[in-house]
């Protein structure tokens, strides 16, 4: 199934039932009085969040969704029937925006999440509202509301708590295929990545995390180069960002510590937000330097690149490093995250960051 991430729908609610001007005729009873009853409500628009649903691609050619309309009042006190509400189900992490107003109508950011998005209209008043000791016979009755009419954008931000950031094949679909069940495309060409890719990493029974892969950055990413300036926004709900930089071209052109610029100033325009979340440099492809050149070509890259708060020396095609690297995202999360409720309603209690092991890969 292809990726949908956006959408523009338009929404109208139901419109509600006109009220009813009516008197009770029976035989033998003279002058009956009022008796009309009131219009239907009008059904509303409701979105509701889906973690069964992975993109919008429901909302990609349906652009339309009208509620029904309230039934009309009746005489001998008959009410209209309301009209039934219309539920759209959207995947978790899609946010709802008034195209009109710029309004932010929803985040559906966790599952079950329900929000109305257009008022159904409410129905008339019949007659039998109006009478009273100085008008017996009132011939008013008022008209149903009309339903709310909505144009809304649509954006699914995935939920995510590790993104990956690089340029084209710099390894991040390796990267996710070594350390979680996640089966991207690899290929020796770049741009191999078309959507986002999410992966579930599990270091524990009960403690696991999510893990995005997006389309890679190119150099003017910021102003619509290449694919992954519209993916950026999926990072947007991450915890860490993972900078995976290539310190094996096989252009001879390349300068390891340009292009890991040129990802970060990209970053810098695009989300000032997203430039301040923690960063982490991976040194990838580390099996193709000789053993003798790794240190010296750390030592240029970390010298020319300048401050990070932390690296790691990975090989994802076999996963050297990949182990230290998930637990030390884990420990981090741990430690950054709100705590969890427990089973039996508490919460646990937050891991100090100054009490976290370093991973043992031979420990048991």
């Amino acid at each position: 199934m292809k990726f949908f991430d956006e959408a523009r729908i338009e929404i109208i609610a139901g419109d509600g039932g006109n009220g009813a001007c009516s008197f009770r005729r029976e035989k033998f009873i003279p002058k009956g009085g009022p008796d009309g009853g009131d219009g239907g409500k009008g059904g509303s628009i409701w979105a509701e969040a889906d973690c069964n649903l992975n993109t919008l691609i429901d909302f990609r050619y349906k652009r339309m969704f009208r509620a029904p309309s309230g039934e009309n009042g009746h005489g001998k006190d008959r009410y209209g029937k309301g009209g039934d509400d219309i539920v759209m189900r959207m995947p978790v992490g899609t946010v709802i925006v008034d195209q009109d107003t710029g309004e932010r109508i929803a985040d559906l950011d966790e599952h079950g999440k329900r929000v109305l998005v257009a008022k159904g209209g409410n129905g008339g008043w019949g007659n039998i509202h109006f009478k009273s000791s100085v008008n017996r016979a009132p011939r008013i009755r008022t008209l149903g509301q009309e339903g709310e009419r909505r144009n809304l954008a649509l954006e699914l931000k995935v939920l995510a708590d590790v993104g990956l950031l690089g340029l084209p094949n710099a390894g991040k679909s390796t990267f996710i295929r070594a350390v979680s069940a996640a089966k991207p495309k690899v290929a020796d060409y770049p741009f191999t990545t078309l959507h986002p890719n999410l992966g579930v990493v599990r270091t524990d029974e009960n403690r696991s995390f999510v893990i995005a892969d997006i389309p890679g950055l190119i150099e003017g990413a910021a102003e619509g180069a290449g694919l992954g300036h519209r993916f950026l926004k999926h990072l947007a709900r991450t915890h860490v960002l993972l900078h995976l930089v290539d310190l094996a071209p096989f252009d001879d052109d390349a300068d390891p510590v340009r292009d890991a610029h040129a990802i970060v100033d990209e970053l810098r325009r695009y989300d000032p937000e997203l430039f301040e979340k923690p960063r982490w440099v991976l040194l990838n492809k580390i099996d193709l330097i000789p053993e003798d050149e790794r240190q010296a070509r750390i030592d240029a890259f970390l010298s020319g690149y300048g401050d990070v708060e932390r690296f790691f020396t990975i090989s994802a095609i076999n996963g050297d490093g990949c182990p230290v690297v998930v637990r030390a995202i884990q420990d981090h999360l741990d430690a950054t995250r709100p705590p969890a409720p427990t089973s039996a309603g508490e919460v646990a209690a937050p891991v100090d960051p100054n009490e976290i092991k370093p991973y043992d890969p031979l420990a048991p």
